[in-house]
């Protein structure tokens, strides 16, 4: 089985297309919008075959989002290299985004570093 998608609601469409196209090697669709309900979304796609629904509606309700909660904890990308998990987690610092941990080696195995991105939502950087 393969996961088809995954979506993520935001506040600022916009905003959140900019970064998984600019940061993460995004390619994103023309987007989509409902007139009759106000939904709206892209569609980006990655190298991989993977891809993510950004959507946003009228009416959205924005709770906290504690790192330490249930339900989706972070979404992980793979950049091919400790090499370029360093140099994108530095980009991110210095374009101001907050690096919660890492660059580091687990101790599960993994090399990754975890940065609040899109509207207090972690991502994962990995090998």
């Amino acid at each position: 089985m393969l996961i088809e998608h995954i979506a993520l609601y935001v506040n600022d469409l916009e905003a959140a297309r900019e970064f998984f196209v600019r940061y993460l090697e995004g390619s994103s669709d023309d987007g989509y919008f409902n007139r009759t309900t106000g939904f709206r979304s892209f569609f980006i796609s990655f190298n991989s075959g993977a891809r993510l629904e950004i959507m946003n509606k009228p009416e959205l309700i924005d709770p906290q989002k504690d790192l330490n909660r249930t339900g989706y904890a972070h979404v992980a990308f793979s950049v091919g290299s400790k090499e370029k998990v360093d140099a994108l987690t530095q980009k991110l610092k210095a374009d101001g985004y907050e690096i919660i941990s890492g660059p580091r080696m687990t101790g599960d195995g993994y090399y990754e570093s975890c940065i609040i991105a899109i509207e207090g939502n972690q991502i994962e950087i990995t090998v």
